[in-house]
């Protein structure tokens, strides 16, 4: 239900990782992406749309380099979807990531920012990992999520709950490599933002589920494949190897410890009693 109150979104930034550069939506000028796609769709034709996110970048970077360059255009709106990077590798420190993204809230909302954050999906289903390396990505996910939940309870702003849709893990929002939106995808996301805004009062036009851009070819598919995808799960399997090191550590450590007395309670039970 919309709100009473109503807001001018004029100058809109996009701090973030690829997905809000908008990898995976290729056009002739470049990445276009969500935010691009939401941003046209503000309804006031004096509009300023600033796309700061940069593929890979991590909560440090958005915090020290793209935050002040933020700052200095005074946002009415931003877009703070970032984190993903720093839960894949192995400088993985949840604590350092909470202090930065508390930081960057604290210093757009001080402005009068209307902020944008999300609640992250389970990627591991989408991009199909084994077990062993999903296992502790969904850990830190969720950890991830509990941060972006406690910035929203002290901030306010707008919250895109990735995962309370299941469409989320429908193939056709997501490009070759898994990693990233596909035009569809990122369509699928302005649009569900662009209703979050609505409800708060904001002047927007529900962006369009109609793709534009030529579908991949198999050439696309192969070079995807052999140039991002295949390096990219190396490097994960390399980040992550620790953390299922120590799980598969822990786990043989507890079976070793309650093996031993589940056998011994089996051998001393009475059998039909004394």
């Amino acid at each position: 239900m919309a709100t009473s109150t109503t807001h001018d979104c004029v100058r809109f930034i996009a701090l973030g990782d690829s997905a809000s550069c908008g990898v995976g939506d290729p056009t002739p000028d470049g990445w276009r992406g969500w935010a691009q796609i939401l941003a046209d769709a503000l309804d006031s034709e004096d509009r300023v749309f600033c796309k700061l996110a940069t593929p890979g970048a991590t909560v440090a970077d958005v915090r020290h380099h793209q935050l002040p360059d933020a700052l200095a255009h005074r946002p009415d709106m931003t877009s703070l979807v970032v984190g993903l990077n720093d839960a894949m590798r192995s400088t993985w420190d949840p604590d350092r990531v909470r202090a930065d993204l508390l930081h960057c809230a604290d210093e757009l909302v001080r402005q009068g920012t209307l902020l944008l954050t999300v609640r992250f999906h389970d990627h591991t289903r989408v991009l199909g990992l084994p077990e062993v390396l999903a296992r502790p990505m969904r850990r830190r996910i969720q950890i991830l999520n509990d941060i972006y939940e406690e910035v929203q309870g002290r901030y306010g702003g707008l919250g895109l709950d990735l995962a309370a849709d299941p469409l989320i893990y429908d193939r056709s929002l997501w490009a070759f490599d898994r990693l990233h939106p596909s035009e569809l995808g990122h369509r699928w996301l302005a649009q569900q933002v662009g209703i979050l805004l609505r409800a708060e009062g904001v002047a927007v036009r529900l962006p369009s589920l109609t793709c534009t851009s030529a579908p991949s070819t198999p050439r696309d598919a192969v070079r995807t494949l052999v140039h991002h995808i295949v390096p990219w799960i190396c490097r994960r399997a390399r980040d992550l190897g620790p953390a299922v090191i120590a799980a598969a550590g822990r786990h043989t450590r507890d079976a070793l410890l309650t093996r031993p007395l589940e056998t011994s309670a089996r051998l001393w039970r009475p059998e039909g009693g004394f």
